[in-house]
């Protein structure tokens, strides 16, 4: 590699490491806890005994309670508010109702009950006001919305492009090193680029990983929000120029939930979107079924089911943004292989905050010495040094 062209990769990696660093530390941080979500609630809420299955691909376990009288609970608990979720666990009976004074509701205004299908009682409602709602709130958009979710998704991108730069620079600089080397003996800064390079080497693939996975996800509402205007839009072309159905001429959703089991079988029912909002159409139930294998369980098909006649309408896989939305939540967390998985995560995590953080003090160390002392010290394989 010649000179000039270690020169451009130095100033990729200098600059996007500069301008994301600080924010990727923050997401480090806060998606630390993130990545044991799960084990946390579990030792810090009061979880419900349940004696029953929950919902499988072969039907409505039995022994649990009729849907519409589930929702008519819910609506019972919440005066003048209309539904817009209902989500189930497919391995016990536990479900949540989402309600909302408008089926077009933001988010802050919706309430979500939780409920056990096996005795028709509530178990309680889910609490966002504690810690770990604030940590992950912060970690997908800093409170900002949608403009925060892709201001994190352009800092995701620049920590992909540090990655690659720094994995382009690092085959020149170790040229004349041993895989591993710590220079421990010389100059703190010596010490410190030496495991800069080790860690984020070791990492490299994880980091990348996460990063694009990072990205992804911050991409979901215009993800979703292409899915409306082209594949829903093409499922319900038929109801074109039809008013809203509303919330008072809904039908059953049990006999919406067995039109969809039977046009969609062999899938478990993850959760149901009522009309009106981001995820059906003003005039349908949307029941999204995902795949009985631990492969397809985190591939999406929605069913489309007239609200008020029962009657299926359509069904089709997600397009494949979608279903790669779907793929990259679960994985930025580590959550496809138990506890060792997410201890690997919270382990190169840290890698990652060490790779951060020594290269923000190396930049802080090194402004001294200029930008082609530095290319040089590539060059060389990492014998020339900078004066310090």
């Amino acid at each position: 590699m010649q000179r000039p062209t270690i020169r451009a990769w130095f100033l990729v990696h200098k600059w996007t490491s500069i301008i994301c660093t600080a924010f990727l530390l923050m997401l480090c941080l806060t998606g630390l806890p993130l990545i044991f979500h799960d084990e946390i609630d579990a030792l810090t809420e009061t979880a419900p005994r349940y004696g029953l299955p929950g919902v499988g691909s072969s039907g409505e376990a039995p022994g649990l309670r009729p849907l519409d009288e589930m929702l008519a609970k819910a609506l019972a608990a919440r005066p003048g508010e209309v539904p817009v979720f209902m989500a189930f666990d497919n391995d016990n009976p536990s479900m949540t109702i989402t309600t909302a004074p408008r089926p077009d509701s933001p988010d802050s205004a919706m309430t979500i009950q939780l409920w056990d299908r096996s005795t028709g009682e509530a178990t309680g409602a889910v609490d966002e006001s504690g810690v770990m709602h604030f940590i992950l709130q912060l970690h997908t958009d800093m409170f900002l919305g949608l403009p925060g979710m892709l201001f994190l998704g352009l800092m995701g991108l620049l920590f992909v492009a540090a990655i690659i730069s720094g994995a382009v620079l690092y085959a020149p600089f170790m040229r004349k090193l041993d895989f591993g080397t710590l220079r421990t003996s010389r100059s703190t800064r010596l010490k410190w680029l030496d495991y800069h390079n080790l860690l984020g080497i070791v990492a490299l693939a994880w980091m990348s990983v996460v990063g694009a996975t990072g990205v992804i996800n911050a991409l979901a509402t215009p993800i979703f929000a292409q899915w409306q205007t082209t594949e829903l839009a093409e499922m319900v072309r038929a109801y074109d120029g039809k008013g809203a159905v509303p919330p008072e001429r809904y039908g059953s959703i049990d006999k919406a939930m067995a039109a969809a089991r039977k046009a969609v079988p062999g899938n478990n029912p993850q959760f149901i979107a009522f009309p009106g909002g981001d995820f059906s159409s003003k005039h349908h139930v949307a029941i999204f079924f995902q795949g009985a294998t631990p492969l397809t369980e985190r591939l999406l098909t929605p069913a489309l089911v007239d609200a008020e006649t029962g009657e299926f309408t359509d069904a089709r896989a997600m397009p494949w943004y979608a279903q790669a939305l779907f793929v990259s939540q679960p994985l930025h967390f580590g959550d496809y292989g138990g506890l060792p998985l997410k201890l690997l995560w919270a382990v190169l995590t840290l890698f990652t905050i060490i790779v951060l953080g020594s290269g923000l003090y190396l930049w802080l160390g090194k402004r001294r010495a200029g930008t082609d002392a530095l290319v040089r010290e590539v060059e060389s394989g990492g014998t020339v040094v900078p004066a310090e």
